[in-house]
């Protein structure tokens, strides 16, 4: 018979049979952090509305865009340093 009290000598055994393998590792990880993203995803989606047309006080009002180029003398820009000339013949300088 065993004189060992129950619980004392055969738990560090079984510890070491339930570590993961080092080669295993990256595996768990990668599927926990999976495991975790959908399941925040998976809550975000119970809380949205549901797919399709939007209700019309929803829709952005309608209104007239001005798109017309402003001139110059609306827009004062600050030029520093020289102007820019674009290098159509690059062998000259």
């Amino acid at each position: 018979m065993d004189n060992r009290r129950p619980g004392t000598g055969s738990g560090v055994s079984r510890c070491r049979r339930m570590r993961i393998r080092e080669e295993n590792r990256n595996m768990i990880l990668l599927a926990t952090v999976t495991l975790c993203c959908s399941a925040v995803a998976g809550t975000l989606a119970l809380f949205e509305p549901a797919p399709g047309r939007a209700p019309d006080k929803l829709v952005a009002d309608r209104a007239a865009i001005d798109l017309t180029p402003p001139t110059p003398a609306q827009i004062p820009v600050r030029v520093v340093g020289a102007p820019f000339e674009p290098n159509v013949n690059p062998r000259e300088r």
